[in-house]
C-alpha cells in the first residue's frame, strides 16, 4: 500500500478562518465540515455541558434561518447533516449534492455570524430540556450508562479539564442564563477559532470565492482563553484505582483503562496499534483468549481516545456471562495486557494492517475525509499530515509495544470499574 495522496489546499481569511479544500470529482457530492476549537475541556466549573448544549442550540435558527430550517433545507435537497461534541472540539457537517454546496456554506456562515440575534429564552429552555432528556436516556437509565462519568472522575483529577463528562452537569445546564450562553458563543464560535473544510466534487477557486462572500465579513473574535483548571497530569495514575458498581445491569462487566501519551505525542501510534492487537477483530488477543478459548467473556471491546490535553486513555472491557465472577474477568484482562510484553513481529504487523485498513476504509467516505482534514488542521496546523498517517502506523515496532506494556499498562497505571448485576445476590 502506497502513501496516501489526498489533495490538500489551504487558505486563511483575514478574520482568521482556516480553510482546507480537497477536491475529488469521483462522485457528485460535496462535504462541508466545520470544526470549532471548543469542547468540554474549555468549560470552567459551573459552566459544564455548554459545548454540548450548543450542539443543540446551533440548529435552533439564526438571523436568516428559522428554527429547524437548517435540517429541512439540507434534507430537501437530498443531503444529510449532523454535529458532535467531544472533549477537545465540536464539529458541524453536511454532505450535499455538488450543485447545493452554496446552500451548505450559507447555512454554516449564518449560524456562525448571525446566531445571537435569533437566540431567545424559549429556545434555551427547550434545548435545556432536550439535553436533560438525553442525559436520562443515555446515562441515567441505560445499563452501564454512567461508565464514562465514573471513568473520567478516576482518570483525571478534579481540576483537570477532562474530569467532567461532555454532557456536563445538569445543575450547570439548569443554572445557565441567556447571557451565559451568549457569552460562551461570542468566545468560542468565531472564525479565528474554526476550521472549514470542503471535500468532494467542487471547483476550488469558485468555492473559495463563496467562502469569502459568506464568511469574510464575520468578526474574528477575541483570542480564546486558556484552559480552565490544571491541564497537567502525571504519566501514570500511581496505582490501581477502583470503582465497584452494583446496579440493574444484565451481565457483569469489567472496564479497565490506562493513561497514555496524548494524541499529539509521536508514541500515540504505538497505543493505536496496541489497541488493535488487543481487541480488533476475532483474531485479536482478547477475543481469542477470553471469548473463544477460556469462555469467560461474552464480548470484549477496546478503545483508544485521541485526546490532546496532557494524557489520553486506552480502554478495554469484557462483559461476562451470568455465572462469570467479575474477579475472573479482571484477572483475565490483566493477564492478556501483560502478555503484550511478548508481542512478536507477525502479530504486530497484523495489527498495523488492521489499523491501516480501518483508516483507508474511513477515507473512502467523503464526509469522513473532510472530518479528518479538519481535525489535522485544528490540532496540528497540518491537514497534509493525513497523507502521512500510514507511515506513522507502519513505523511501530514490537519493541515499542513491549515498552508501552512495561511502562504504561501495568497495575501502577490502572483504573478498574466493575459492574455487578443486582440479581446476582
Amino acid at each position: 500500500m502506497s502513501r496516501l495522496a489526498i489533495p490538500v489546499e489551504r487558505h486563511r481569511l483575514d478574520n482568521g478562518l482556516r480553510i482546507v479544500l480537497s477536491q475529488d470529482r469521483t462522485v457528485p457530492v460535496v462535504a462541508v465540515n466545520l470544526w470549532y476549537g471548543v469542547g468540554s475541556r474549555n468549560e470552567p466549573p459551573g459552566k459544564t455541558g455548554f459545548a454540548h448544549l450548543f450542539e443543540h442550540m446551533m440548529f435552533q435558527g439564526s438571523a436568516h434561518v428559522p428554527k429547524n430550517k437548517h435540517f429541512e433545507l439540507i434534507e430537501r435537497v437530498g443531503g444529510n447533516l449532523n454535529a458532535t461534541t467531544w472533549f477537545d472540539r465540536t464539529n458541524y457537517f453536511e454532505t450535499v449534492p455538488s450543485h447545493d454546496l452554496e446552500l451548505a456554506l450559507w447555512l454554516e456562515s449564518d449560524r456562525m455570524g448571525w446566531m445571537l440575534p435569533a437566540m431567545d429564552q424559549e429556545k434555551l429552555d427547550n434545548q435545556r430540556d432536550v439535553v436533560k432528556n438525553e442525559k436520562r436516556q443515555n446515562y441515567d437509565n441505560q445499563p452501564y450508562g454512567d461508565w464514562s462519568e465514573r471513568l473520567q472522575a478516576i482518570m483525571y483529577p478534579e481540576a483537570h479539564p477532562y474530569h467532567h463528562t461532555v454532557i456536563g452537569s445538569m445543575g450547570d445546564i439548569d443554572a445557565a442564563t441567556l447571557d451565559d450562553v451568549a457569552s460562551f458563543f461570542r468566545t468560542y464560535y468565531v472564525p479565528s477559532n474554526a476550521v472549514l473544510t470542503v471535500a468532494g466534487d467542487f471547483e476550488p477557486s469558485a468555492t473559495l470565492e463563496l467562502i469569502r462572500r459568506y464568511f469574510g465579513e464575520i468578526a474574528a473574535g477575541d483570542p480564546v482563553p486558556p484552559l480552565p483548571g490544571n491541564p497537567e497530569v502525571s504519566a501514570t495514575l500511581g496505582g490501581t484505582a477502583r470503582d465497584h458498581v452494583r446496579a440493574d445491569v444484565p451481565l457483569p462487566r469489567v472496564i479497565m483503562a490506562f493513561r497514555t501519551p496524548p494524541y499529539s505525542a509521536p508514541s500515540f501510534a504505538v497505543v493505536e496499534v496496541s489497541r488493535a492487537l488487543l481487541g480488533m477483530g476475532r483474531a485479536s488477543r482478547l477475543y481469542r483468549r477470553l471469548v473463544r478459548e477460556r469462555r469467560v467473556a461474552k464480548s470484549v471491546v477496546t478503545y483508544v481516545y485521541p485526546l490532546m490535553t496532557s494524557a489520553s486513555m486506552l480502554l478495554v472491557w469484557a462483559t461476562g456471562f451470568e455465572s462469570t465472577e467479575p474477579e475472573v474477568l479482571e484477572r483475565a484482562l490483566a493477564e492478556e495486557i501483560r502478555a503484550l510484553a511478548e508481542a512478536d513481529e507477525s502479530e504486530v504487523r497484523r495489527a498495523i494492517a488492521l489499523t491501516e485498513t480501518d483508516l483507508v476504509l474511513t477515507l473512502e467516505r467523503t464526509a469522513e475525509r473532510a472530518d479528518l482534514l479538519s481535525m489535522f488542521e485544528l490540532y496540528f496546523d497540518d491537514p497534509g499530515r493525513l497523507n502521512r498517517e500510514l507511515d506513522r502506523l507502519r513505523a511501530v515496532t514490537p519493541e515499542q509495544i513491549r515498552e508501552l506494556a512495561a511502562t504504561r499498562l501495568g497495575a501502577d497505571n490502572r483504573a478498574v470499574i466493575t459492574y455487578e448485576p443486582l440479581a446476582r445476590r
